[in-house]
């Protein structure tokens, strides 16, 4: 069933939200965002086009892990949610830049945040990979052939591992929040999945230097991070063949960030 398209539609039904003022914020691909104020108060609110499959969690599931986070204090609360719709308080802070990971102390605050993320419960959703790049695939028209192949290729033969647990799965720093304690934003991709995938999204996304990468790796594992670094390498490889493709999924994504990444992949 599909749930309301507007924000007043949802607003009626959050106590205490009723008639609150609405601005429109860009940004959503396939849903459209509001921030929401009242009487000081602000909120975010997502309304989408359509029910959501993978590799999206549908807004139920999204609610039910952010909310498990939040009562953590790695995310916002929840304030409302429904098959098409999720609205959390707004999260004040300091939303961190590439540069905040290359910052004193912010790779062992960011290691921290992310063993207490992947102690949280399992979500009971796996991340399948090859799931998302046929979606990504099926929608790219007039790309590489070549890149595609090779990108469905790394994806195909990684197999996921043993030691599943709740990952966060998209750790940009436009996801990252000092509030003043690091909190994570969108939790849109939340499920089970190798825990090194995460690290490798800071690695990789942000183009972090080995030096960094290690030490993310040595103070995420308690000084054992060598025996890992072959690991990440090849979750970064998986990382960089599913932005590629996700890139070029998207129409209006620039042929700049698509080459960026080729040549990531290709060197």
């Amino acid at each position: 069933m599909i749930g309301p398209r507007q924000p007043r539609d949802v607003l009626v039904k959050v106590p205490g939200w009723d008639g609150a003022a609405v601005s429109e914020l860009g940004g959503g691909l396939t849903n459209h965002t509001w921030l929401v104020e009242n009487r000081g108060n602000k909120a975010v609110l997502k309304i989408d086009e359509e029910l959501r499959s993978e590799p999206y969690n549908t807004r139920r599931a999204e609610a039910r892990i952010q909310s498990i986070a939040a009562e953590r204090g790695l995310a916002s609360r929840v304030l409302y949610f429904d098959d098409q719709a999720i609205m959390t308080e707004y999260a004040r802070g300091s939303v961190w830049e590439a540069e905040s990971f290359e910052r004193d102390g912010n790779i062992e605050r960011v290691a921290g945040a992310l063993k207490r993320l992947h102690a949280l419960p399992l979500t009971g959703r796996s991340f399948d990979s090859r799931v998302a790049a046929g979606r990504y695939v099926a929608r790219i028209t007039g790309a590489d052939a070549d890149l595609v192949a090779h990108c469905t290729r790394v994806i195909d033969r990684l197999r996921l591992p043993h030691n599943l647990c709740c990952c966060h799965n998209d750790l940009v720093a436009a996801n990252v929040i000092a509030a003043p304690e690091l909190k994570f934003l969108d939790w849109e991709y939340a499920c089970d999945n190798d825990p090194i995938f995460d690290l490798a999204t800071i690695v990789e996304h942000h183009g972090l230097d080995e030096l960094i990468a290690f030490h993310l790796l040595d103070v995420y594992f308690d000084g054992d991070g060598k025996r890992w670094r072959s690991k990440l390498i090849e979750q970064q490889e998986l990382y960089k063949a599913l932005c590629w493709l996700w890139l070029a999924s998207r129409p209006g994504s620039k042929q700049g960030d698509l080459d960026a990444v080729a040549a990531r992949i290709s060197g």
